[in-house]
């Protein structure tokens, strides 16, 4: 795999679960993990169930899309319970989806939590995506690739820290933009 690879980054911003309607999700668009050749943005409802037709708006429509070889996106929900279907995103996109996770979630707790709340049909987005695969520090979901292929892809990626460096800029961004300065933890 080039070290050039052309990878898109995706995080949402800060918001405030009580006040906000909606969240701004940033796209990095980067060759490799050194060098930031473009920015994408769109908006999801907070706790909805827009994020993966907004983030297919958001990567078809953009000019970068044919040269885009992975998707890297912070997590599997945006905007607190807003999940992302990553195999339909796949599907559509043509283009490799990884989700990065810091931590491994509970699961199980989520599950009861979207239950209480009253969004179950969130539980199947989440199980669909299958079960968070550790890779060195991080753990990951991923539709259309391989284990390898994500292994490279945050070989390359991964040049600051153990979080992608497209993730980590669009989360500097996107702090930056809604705080007014990003704080240290991308």
């Amino acid at each position: 795999m080039k070290k050039e690879i052309r990878i898109l980054g995706i995080d949402d911003s800060p918001f405030d679960k009580f006040k906000d309607k909606e969240v701004l999700v940033i796209g990095a668009f980067y060759k490799g993990g050194i060098w930031l050749d473009g920015i994408l943005s769109t908006k999801a409802k907070v706790d909805g169930s827009d994020s993966t037709d907004k983030l297919l708006e958001m990567i078809n429509q953009s000019k970068f899309k044919a040269q885009i070889r992975a998707v890297l996106i912070n997590g599997i929900a945006f905007g607190g319970f807003n999940v992302i279907d990553i195999v339909k995103l796949n599907k559509k996109t043509r283009i490799p989806i990884i989700v990065i996770i810091r931590k491994m979630p509970d699961i199980e707790n989520i599950k009861k939590v979207l239950t209480k709340l009253g969004m179950k049909d969130k539980i199947r987005l989440i199980e669909k995506a299958g079960i968070p695969v550790k890779i060195g520090k991080i753990y990951c979901q991923f539709s259309g690739c391989s284990v390898n292929f994500v292994k490279e892809v945050l070989r390359i990626s991964c040049t600051r820290s153990f979080i992608p460096e497209p993730i980590r800029i669009a989360h500097v961004i996107g702090a930056g933009i809604i705080d007014g300065e990003s704080h240290g933890d991308a």
